[in-house]
């Protein structure tokens, strides 16, 4: 007595001619029954290519077919089940039917499963994101939709593409502005971050480095693993921070003691605001932009100066909060740019977007079991930040910048008239 066995594996021609039926009620399961076949059609005439046509004594032929098997496939986030054609060689090894390799070889499922964490699917609500509950796509047990599974596959890609983008080449970037940051993921968890922007204005993601603290030792990795990977330290750059006396140590010890760094102004002035009464805010908030704004140094480092003085009577740590890191602030005036790339380029807007598109992507994620996994996230998320970035607001200005680094290189004072150079280009 033969034993019936029952197979889960769709029907292809009985399906599409289902689906073709009721096409107004399901186009979707309509393309997947036509894909199938399609399929199955391709691997039939791979067969055909090393047996020969079926029944047929062809002394040519290089293997016999050896039955049918069931396979998956990735459809729409999970699998979906069919039947396929074995194919074995005289020698008794299986051959591999080109059109199922190339079926099986694109990661369909791990995209599918990056692309719904990136825009904040659950791995719980990931099934009902890619199969309607009421539709008639079949999502049984095994089609790979459950939480478990979509988490595999997340971490699988992401630590690759983390691996590849960590190791990649930063020879052919001529960057003139890096900017390094870092943000808090867990207690006692800290990623440091670094993002370069070019002789273009094109913003590029360096690179990422774990620690417990933002100190120098932590910035040093970051800075060691971006030299390793082509950064050239004799290069003179602009760098941008919010700040971090351990940042200006590690940046100023690998690339050295003058080179240009910017302290965040935005940073700088909502550090000193939030110490005083709402009353002063104002008065004080004028007097910064004002600063700010100047195209002489000499004159905007002395309106900073006059206000510590004046507050130093009855606020002395506000007083002493402006003075520190003064050198720092007003960098950008000192190279002599054009406001409009000053504006750009005196604060750390641009890896602070990156930074809120990391809180968006990490905010599903209720515990951090590992810095490893925190670097994945992150990592992720700096990528995805990458797709939305455009050129530098003031880009067509950063020949100043680069004849501005060059100049101060030489040893020479850079002018205020650099700011025609750029207007020339």
């Amino acid at each position: 007595m033969k034993k019936h066995i029952t197979s889960t594996a769709i029907p292809t021609h009985a399906l599409k001619t289902e689906a073709l039926a009721g096409m107004s009620a399901s186009f979707e399961r309509f393309c997947l029954a036509v894909g199938i076949e399609t399929l199955s059609e391709m691997m039939e005439q791979d067969a055909e290519a090393v047996c020969g046509a079926r029944h047929a004594r062809d002394e040519g032929r290089q293997a016999h077919r050896w039955g049918r098997t069931k396979g998956k496939i990735g459809f729409h986030g999970g699998k979906v089940e069919i039947e396929r054609p074995r194919v074995r060689g005289f020698d008794g090894a299986e051959h591999a039917l080109p059109s199922w390799e190339s079926a099986m070889g694109e990661d369909w499922l791990g995209k599918w499963a990056m692309n719904q964490m990136l825009i904040n699917v659950s791995t719980r609500r990931f099934k009902r994101s890619v199969r309607l509950p009421e539709g008639d796509v079949p999502a049984p047990d095994g089609a790979g939709l459950s939480k478990s599974a979509t988490s595999r596959r997340f971490v699988a890609l992401s630590a690759a593409r983390m691996k590849g983008w960590m190791e990649s080449r930063l020879d052919h970037l001529d960057l003139l502005v890096i900017q390094i940051d870092g943000i808090h993921m867990a207690e006692e968890m800290l990623l440091v971050a670094a993002l370069g922007v070019d002789a273009n204005g094109e913003k590029h993601p360096l690179g990422l480095v774990e620690g417990a603290t933002e100190n120098a030792a932590t910035v040093r990795a970051l800075i060691e693993n971006l030299i390793d990977r082509g950064l050239d330290p004799a290069v003179r750059r602009l760098f941008i921070i919010d700040g971090s006396k351990a940042l200006s140590t590690a940046i100023r010890r690998a690339f050295g003691r003058d080179t240009p760094i910017q302290r965040c102004q935005i940073h700088k002035a909502r550090n000193i605001l939030e110490r005083l009464p709402k009353s002063m805010r104002a008065s004080v908030r004028s007097v910064l932009r004002q600063a700010w704004e100047m195209d002489d140094a000499t004159k905007a480092e002395k309106l900073l100066r006059n206000l510590a003085r004046r507050l130093e009577a009855d606020w002395k740590g506000v007083a002493a909060s402006i003075l520190e890191g003064l050198d720092e602030m007003l960098t950008v005036t000192r190279l002599g740019l054009p406001r409009e790339l000053r504006r750009s380029l005196a604060c750390t807007n641009i890896i602070e977007n990156v930074m809120g598109t990391v809180r968006r992507v990490c905010r599903n994620v209720k515990y951090w079991r590992s810095p490893s996994m925190a670097m994945r996230w992150t990592a992720a998320a700096m990528m995805e930040a990458k797709k939305g970035f455009r050129r530098l607001k003031a880009h067509k200005h950063l020949p100043a910048l680069r004849a501005a680094l060059d100049k101060q290189g030489a040893g020479t004072s850079t002018a205020r008239p650099l700011a025609q150079i750029a207007e020339a280009a």
